[in-house]
């Protein structure tokens, strides 16, 4: 048997190594969950922090499975207060609505993507509703009028609420052609939502929008 000279072996070790590093590189680009990151900032016409504002990216690349957020999937009544008072939950989720005030309270929806109606239910005491269509659930009291609060139901798992500084950080975003959509209660735009067509880079984006509020 004829053997190798040492360079001859070096050369072959080499391209072993080198199609091994290949393999495991596309291994790793192809592995699911990996994206990029997303950083927007949302203002309004003066240039001020918006907070509260809903920031979703819609994606032709999701993933496979259902849709699960790290926040618990829950309005209460508090202070005659709904809290939050905007909750983004995915299609398909159950919210509960436990009455925490000393007084009944009486939650309702007329929206087209869900309509319900908890009739009076005192302390301590809870309902839950399914939401099972996508869009902007405007919720009341039918005892308190000035009681209001929102729940937007997604299909996309790349949403997020802005926080005091108007900020979001959406991670795991798929590269390639999207649609980022903005949405509050205060926009004044058509249904209260701007979108915009976005190409996010493998290397992530960042990017600020400008909305006029009311």
């Amino acid at each position: 048997m004829k053997l190798c000279s040492p360079l001859a072996a070096k050369a072959m070790i080499m391209r072993v190594l080198i199609a091994c590093s290949a393999v495991v590189f596309a291994t790793l680009s192809a592995a699911p969950g990996v994206g990029a990151t997303v950083n927007i900032d949302v203002r309004d016409a003066s240039g001020q922090p918006m907070p509260n504002a809903v920031v979703l990216i819609d994606s032709p690349h999701k993933p496979a499975g259902p849709i699960k957020f790290p926040w618990p999937y829950e309005i209460a009544q508090q202070n005659i207060m709904f809290m939050p008072h905007i909750l983004i939950v995915p299609v398909g989720a159950s919210v509960s609505f436990p009455n925490r005030d000393k007084v009944r309270h009486h939650v309702y929806s007329f929206s087209p993507a869900k309509k319900f109606d908890l009739k009076l239910y005192g302390k301590e005491d809870a309902r839950s509703v399914t939401f099972d269509k996508p869009g902007v659930v405007s919720l009341g009291c039918n005892i308190h009028d000035s009681m209001s609060a929102f729940v937007f139901v997604v299909d996309t798992p790349y949403a997020m609420i802005t926080d005091a500084s108007g900020h979001v950080t959406i991670p795991n975003v798929p590269a390639g052609a999207a649609t980022v959509r903005l949405w509050n209660p205060a926009i004044r735009t058509t249904g209260n939502m701007l979108s915009q067509t976005i190409t996010v880079p493998a290397g992530g984006l960042s990017a600020t929008y400008s909305v006029r509020g009311k």
